[in-house]
């Protein structure tokens, strides 16, 4: 059994594919731009936010970032509110049953910490983690394993102790370039394929699956 489990948020405990299209659409059209498809933002689900809107509109430079960013970050602080994020199924059950067995769980996210542990506590999950580390907790994100070699160092396991679940390849790569053991999952934003694509050890398509892992 593993003894350190590392979760993705976004597309892996909550579904907030609809909250992240919507606010970058909304910060395209402020910006003067025309709001680009559902499935190339939904594509860069997982990195941090400077890389996604880059990533999404490659005619961009680093150099726009801090407007960018900073216009997104006011037009989700109106939209979560009317695209609230829910936990999908199975998962706290889930996550409850690995507490009460001795798992220690932890949550590795490209969100800024504050959305994250503000979402987290809304959705009573936040009692269940040992350590949250979002984007401006970590040295480099992902698809770079410091976020999880952070974790494995700060709550003192190895990578053979340390399973990492998430819904994208930038998790699966995350993962196993630390050295752990890599689990996907199918309900979030990216495919069974991809994720196997990626090098995923485990591909799941219910949150429940994990406790015959």
């Amino acid at each position: 059994m593993y003894k350190l489990i590392i979760f993705d948020f976004d597309g892996t405990l909550a579904d907030t594919r609809e909250l992240i299209i919507r606010t970058n659409q909304e910060s395209q059209k402020a910006m003067g731009h025309e709001p680009v498809s559902e499935d190339i933002i939904q594509g860069t689900i997982g990195l941090p936010l400077a890389e996604g809107i880059m990533a999404q509109m490659p005619e961009l430079t680093p150099q726009d970032m801090p407007a960018w960013c900073a216009t997104y970050r006011r037009i989700f602080d109106v939209l979560k509110s009317q695209y609230v994020p829910a936990i999908f199924p199975h998962v706290k059950e889930t996550l409850e049953a690995l507490h009460s067995q001795g798992c220690v769980l932890s949550v590795a996210s490209s969100r800024l910490s504050v959305s994250l542990n503000d979402f987290l506590r809304q959705m009573g999950l936040a009692p269940l983690f040992k350590l949250v580390l979002g984007a401006d907790n970590v040295t480099a994100a992902k698809p770079d394993p410091a976020p999880v070699l952070q974790t494995m160092q700060e709550l003192g396991f190895t990578p053979e102790d340390t399973l990492v679940v998430g819904d994208m390849p930038v998790d699966i790569l995350m993962g196993s370039r630390a050295g752990a053991k890599t689990c996907g999952v199918t309900f979030g934003n990216s495919c069974r394929e991809e994720l196997t694509a990626a090098g995923a050890d485990y591909v799941i398509d219910d949150m429940s699956k994990l406790l015959e892992l």
